[in-house]
């Protein structure tokens, strides 16, 4: 079968079309045909060696796949492996999901959705009439969050994005306006996965009593230190949020994609199907995703 691989960490050009033999699923597991796999920003992080040590090489990337089960259901499913024909996942942890959900939509509220959920309710623990901004809000988790955080009670949602069709996208989706730095207004919670100049100028522009959840570090130029002396100044809060060791809490996944698809259900939640791309093509689209040509989800179809 078809898979995409990398035999060692570097940029895009690592990912290559490879046959390897379909995987055997092992005690409570089943094979899944894949209909379409995400792609995620922690994907780029795996292909570049900052999540993984070079013992795990080589390695077929990819968290999430929708696809069928040997009777025939359409699942959605968190995997190792994803960027493949074909998967093994624990039969335990299948979603089931209806046939007029497009995968694009469908993948966007796994390992997204519940970034944008568990960043506004388990990080920031948002309440009733704060003021959110949220970076790179045209993105695969920015524009579920811009709207979860309107569902979710918040008085303003600003958006940061960094062209004008991204800004059209954002505010079509509620946010009340697009901002840039240095804010009219402060805010109760900023949502940053970009980190560098714009954590600094994010962490100046917060209310008393305001939490940044930094979760990203897409900037890939590092973080200035955070003084404790500054947040005394500033009363205000840095949280660091990883979804990984969050999806292990009790309760962390089947709730909240319960919610997230409900809310798909009634109209109230509509994820941004971005670019779909050949499985063969994953190089492409991780070079898009990177030079942000991208908006919400984005897939390899095998």
């Amino acid at each position: 079968m078809l898979a995409i691989r990398f035999d060692r960490f570097g940029g895009p050009e690592v990912l290559r079309p490879v046959e390897v033999a379909a995987p055997v699923p092992g005690p409570g597991e089943v094979l899944l045909t894949v209909e379409a796999a995400g792609v995620n920003f922690a994907d780029t992080h795996q292909t570049d060696g900052s999540y993984l040590g070079a013992d795990a090489l080589p390695y077929v990337p990819g968290s999430e796949v929708v696809g069928r089960t040997p009777d025939g259901r359409r699942v959605l499913a968190r995997v190792s492996h994803g960027y493949a024909e074909q998967v093994t996942a624990k039969a335990s942890g299948l979603l089931e999901i209806p046939e007029e959900l497009g995968a694009a939509q469908a993948l966007a509220l796994m390992m997204q959705g519940l970034t944008a959920w568990h960043l506004l309710r388990s990080a920031a623990r948002l309440r009733s009439g704060e003021t959110v901004v949220v970076h790179s809000a045209a993105g695969g988790v920015g524009s579920l969050a811009v709207q979860l955080a309107r569902e979710f009670g918040a008085g303003r949602v600003l958006a940061q994005v960094s062209t004008p069709d991204k800004e059209r996208l954002v505010l079509d989706l509620g946010a009340d306006a697009v901002v840039t730095y240095p804010l009219t207004e402060k805010a109760d919670i900023v949502l940053d996965a970009v980190g560098g100049d714009l954590f600094d100028r994010a962490l100046d522009s917060l209310a008393s009593f305001g939490r940044l959840v930094t979760y990203g570090n897409a900037a890939r130029t590092g973080f200035t230190p955070v003084d404790p002396a500054r947040l005394g100044r500033l009363n205000a809060s840095v949280t660091g949020f990883w979804l990984r060791p969050a999806l292990a809490a009790p309760g962390a996944v089947a709730g909240p994609l319960q919610e997230l698809l409900g809310l798909v259900s009634e109209g109230r939640l509509k994820p941004v199907a971005g670019g779909s791309y050949p499985l063969a093509e994953a190089r492409r689209a991780h070079e898009d995703l990177l030079a942000r040509r991208t908006t919400g989800k984005i897939v390899l179809t095998p």
